[in-house]
């Protein structure tokens, strides 16, 4: 077959120039749906508009676009709960639409009519949105070159982000969570062994009072510090877990840094709110590492929505009940924890998502946080 005896409709070929645009320009991602036919649906969760629909089916009335709508809301609210957005707002680029049917905007969703690229100039909606997109569709290749140029550079892009999404969803060897739990077992048994046990529990605990008369060191100290073996081994067992986990999708050197943080702000908070008591254990700092997933998770909510819908956040909310229901647990530490591992989590960022700006904005509230807790700790407290 000869490139002569290809013949690509008009509309077909607009179809493409659009994904070109939305997903090489834009990183759209498709979004694969069970019994769309005719319509090809784009995800870009850092976008104004999240969703962009190009529909290709024709709609010769208002019924039909009146059941369009309908469809199309049903179909967002099970994007919404696999993404965990609460509000989507979506394009839909209609390539068929009689002119019977009168456009308006609804909320949330914004329909345009678009016969051919001319159309696109002239647009508001898309002026405003997509200012370049008329531009972008211009192209020196014609019929089949052009068809092939499209697919070609469609599939780079797509190639570029699957290997994007494979570097940081491939497993990898989790050294700083493996050298954390050798130090709180070691530091466990260590003392017992030399009789030395109720001498480190006092010296390096937890405690507000110390901490303030000069012994910061006790701000880190008391996180490696565990009262029984059962507390240990609970602790271990959560920091393995995790901490294995966010050590692989956000590297080793975030990862330490979203540790320490934690710790810190989770000491702080613990000392603000104890009066003259002690604390000691890891899991202010594991609230962390759970902090620091939420924020990952969203980053790439379309691949963990449904983990941190049905795991993650139902592990935070367990874990504060039981806080709050059981006596002697340090509920303050895994709050303060929590927060701090959330936001040390926007200050060293997520791999191939976060901006400079966003990072930057992250390191300055994380500053801001742990200096709200100083006050709270060493001024507010005493």
């Amino acid at each position: 077959m000869t490139e002569q005896n290809v013949v690509i409709d008009d509309k077909n070929m607009l179809v493409m120039k659009l994904l070109h645009y939305f997903i090489t320009e834009k990183s759209y991602t498709p979004i694969i749906l069970q019994g769309a036919e005719n319509e090809i649906w784009l995800e870009n969760l850092e976008e104004d508009y999240k969703i962009v629909r190009i529909v290709s089916s024709y709609i010769h009335n208002e019924e039909q676009y009146k059941f369009d709508i309908f469809r199309t809301r049903r179909i967002l609210k099970k994007i919404k709960a696999k993404t965990l957005s609460f509000r989507l707002n979506t394009l839909s680029i209609f390539l068929d639409l009689s002119t019977n049917v009168e456009l308006n905007e609804l909320k949330d969703l914004t329909p345009v009519r678009v016969v051919k690229d001319g159309d696109l100039k002239k647009s508001e909606v898309i002026k405003n949105a997509f200012p370049d997109l008329p531009k972008k569709l211009k192209f020196t290749e014609k019929g089949l070159q052009l068809f092939v140029k499209i697919t070609n550079d469609i599939n780079a892009h797509n190639q570029e982000d699957q290997k994007k999404a494979e570097d940081v969803f491939q497993p990898k060897v989790p050294i700083i969570t493996y050298i954390l739990v050798f130090l709180n077992v070691a530091i466990f048994l260590l003392p017992k062994l030399l009789g030395i046990d109720d001498f480190v529990l006092n010296f390096f605990c937890t405690h507000g009072p110390s901490i303030r008369s000069g012994q910061w060191y006790r701000l880190i100290t008391g996180a490696f510090l565990h009262g029984g073996i059962f507390h240990l081994l609970f602790n271990m067992y959560a920091l393995y877990i995790l901490g294995s986990q966010l050590e692989s999708f956000m590297g080793r050197w975030r990862y330490a840094v979203i540790y320490f943080i934690s710790l810190l702000t989770a000491s702080l908070l613990s000392i603000t709110f104890s009066g003259n008591g002690a604390s000691i254990g890891a899991s202010g700092a594991i609230f962390g590492l759970m902090g620091a997933l939420l924020y990952f998770g969203y980053h790439y909510r379309v691949y963990l929505g449904n983990v941190i819908k049905n795991q993650i956040i139902p592990l935070i909310l367990l874990n504060l009940a039981f806080g709050f229901l059981v006596t002697g647990v340090d509920n303050a530490a895994h709050i303060g924890g929590l927060i701090g591992g959330a936001l040390a989590s926007i200050s060293v960022g997520v791999k191939y998502k976060s901006s400079k700006f966003e990072q930057g904005n992250g390191v300055i509230v994380t500053l801001i946080y742990i200096a709200f807790l100083c006050y709270m700790a060493f001024v507010y407290a005493t």
